[in-house]
């Protein structure tokens, strides 16, 4: 069986316990170079096969796998974040089904987790915002018109933007164009949960200068909202007048 293992945000610790288990069980890893902490490899045993898919392809990342399982050897494939984020596990999966190799999804912490516990903030907001949009500027890879960063940020909703540090002039130009005011506030995440971890807060009009000033134009996320305010409504549900079926309301 293929494990696909979510490695977490960056923080070796923020690893599930059973992704690290798996870790420590794995005859072969297959791990995202570019993005992964190699720390994480530390919990595999000395005599494990360690590959880094950075420079692979698709196909010689399915062939690893093939001949890991012919071999009966356990393997792991090891995602930043959660799997399911900007993962390109689906097309694996798919050739795997094709070729009878059974698998399983582990989820992890993904950086948008990570990103908010940095910035101490909490992304669904009573009276601001009760929905989270995870998007990316389009570059190399298009994104679908619908899904423009303009289009989705007329939503007012609180956004967590992946894979747009180098972009950031136009990123923050959609944003205005999308109905957003320069004075929303928004925040630079720099490699959330690493040791380098830097937190930059300011407004979506700084965005970008914001950036440059600390040579920040790539593994960042971007977050914009109003979440990031000062202002919201205290929640019902630990309210004493709100009652539900846990707890009668108070006087």
């Amino acid at each position: 069986m293929i494990h696909f293992v979510g490695a977490g945000p960056g923080a070796p610790d923020l690893i599930t316990v059973r992704g690290k288990a798996l870790i420590e069980q794995a005859d072969v890893i297959i791990y995202a170079g570019s993005l992964v902490n190699a720390e994480l490899l530390d919990y595999a045993k000395p005599e494990c096969i360690i590959r880094n898919s950075a420079r692979m392809t698709l196909e010689e990342v399915i062939a690893v796998m093939e001949e890991a399982v012919r071999a009966e050897k356990a393997t792991v494939r090891l995602h930043t974040g959660d799997p399911s984020v900007y993962g390109a596990i689906r097309e694996q999966m798919d050739l795997l089904r094709e070729k009878g190799i059974p698998y399983e999804v582990v989820p992890g912490v993904s950086s948008f987790c990570g990103a908010a516990a940095a910035l101490q903030a909490e992304y669904t907001l009573p009276g601001v915002s009760q929905t989270v949009i995870l998007t990316r500027m389009a570059g190399r890879t298009p994104v679908p018109e619908r899904e423009s960063i303009r289009l989705l940020a007329a939503h007012g909703a609180s956004m967590a933007i992946f894979l747009s540090a180098g972009m950031l002039h136009e990123l923050q130009q959609e944003l205005l164009e999308g109905g957003l005011l320069p004075d929303t506030p928004a925040a630079i995440v720099y490699k959330a949960t690493w040791p380098e971890e830097k937190v930059l807060r300011g407004t979506v009009g700084v965005l970008a200068s914001m950036a440059e000033a600390h040579d920040i134009d790539k593994t960042a996320l971007i977050l914009v909202g109003r979440f990031l305010g000062e202002d919201y409504d205290r929640s019902l549900l630990y309210d004493p007048a709100f009652s539900h079926g846990f707890r009668d309301s108070q006087p």
